[in-house]
């Protein structure tokens, strides 16, 4: 997953930054059980494949799309965040 985000962010960051992206809707985690709740799961959290393409509401791979944000989808942290508070 690091390496797909990290390449995510060198392919597509300006674009994302343009398009309104927050760092959740890739990058969140569930504050509490970080990725063992799918539900408040960024884009870029989910799987370790790489993004194709990026457009207003998804970020497309390759078999794929994940929509951002999805409906009623409760807000997570991003994972660094997480991360910190794990410590």
């Amino acid at each position: 997953m690091r390496k797909s985000a990290l390449a995510f962010i060198d392919q597509y960051g300006a674009e994302t930054h343009q398009l309104g992206c927050t760092a959740p809707e890739l990058f969140g985690v569930h504050p509490l059980s970080g990725t063992l709740r799918v539900d408040s799961c960024g884009v870029l959290m989910l799987g370790p494949s790489a993004a194709r393409a990026i457009y207003t509401d998804r970020v497309a791979f390759a078999q794929t799309s994940d929509y951002r944000p999805l409906k009623g989808q409760a807000p997570g942290v991003p994972v660094w965040e997480f991360a910190a508070q794990a410590r």
